[in-house]
């Protein structure tokens, strides 16, 4: 579904991704992987459209889109969940979701896609008239989730899903990412500093250090691996 070749980006004088290439099966869940400053974060904004890349190719569904604006990128069917959620504090749970819609014509569908969400994330239809900013972070990651999968993308970007959150909320986020894997043919690429979490539900991953993949393997070998663990992975 997705192709990377050769990317680099950079950002001003410092060159953030040297050379990345990757690959997202269609309907897989593949895993982005590294310390801070690693750059994938980078890596999920140049597919997005936020930052463009010096040079390299990114393919989606074989149409290039490495030049293509974040709205394009969207309406290709690409959303993304950043970092820190980056939900609206003053606008409903409500209004939230309907934003996530903003590139859709078919209103009978959001519609079914809102009650959909609602069924994913029970919470949210508890409080749907609630300012988002009054949510806890658990909520709010719930409510960006959900904003993202309103656009009725074929790929969901998620960086950093588990930050901040409590391992109980955590273990709640990854069952739900799980179930739109599964139930919704929903393909994933997911960046995660909690390594153990994320090669728990991945297929693949790749481990980024300083702008460049310096490991790909399958998610289970990755995981075993006693080596690897230590040397990147942190646990």
């Amino acid at each position: 579904m997705l192709k990377i070749r050769d990317l680099y980006t950079a950002f001003g004088p410092i060159m953030a991704l040297r050379g990345i290439s990757l690959e997202v099966p269609e309907g897989g869940i593949v895993a982005l992987l590294g310390a801070n400053g690693a750059g994938k974060s980078t890596t999920l904004r140049t597919i997005s459209g936020l930052v463009h890349p010096v040079k390299g190719n990114i393919d989606f569904l074989g149409r290039s889109i490495e030049k293509r604006s974040p709205e394009e990128v969207v309406e290709m069917g690409i959303s993304q969940v950043p970092e820190g959620r980056q939900i609206f504090f003053e606008l409903t749970v409500l209004e939230n979701l309907q934003l996530g819609s903003y590139v859709r014509r078919d209103r009978q569908g959001i519609r079914k896609d809102l009650e959909r969400i609602f069924q994913y994330f029970p919470i949210l239809a508890e409080r749907r008239k609630q300012m988002a900013g009054t949510l806890s972070g658990g909520e709010q990651q719930m409510l960006a989730i959900g904003r993202a999968v309103m656009a009725r993308p074929r790929l969901l970007l998620l960086d950093e899903p588990s930050l901040g959150l409590a391992p109980i909320i955590v273990q709640e986020i990854f069952e739900i990412i799980k179930v739109l894997n599964k139930s919704e043919g929903l393909t994933i690429l997911l960046v995660e500093q909690n390594a153990r979490q994320a090669l728990g539900i991945a297929q693949h991953g790749y481990v980024l250090e300083t702008g460049r993949v310096v490991l790909e393997d399958t998610g289970e070998n990755l995981r075993k691996d006693e080596a690897v663990r230590r040397s990147y992975l942190g646990y």
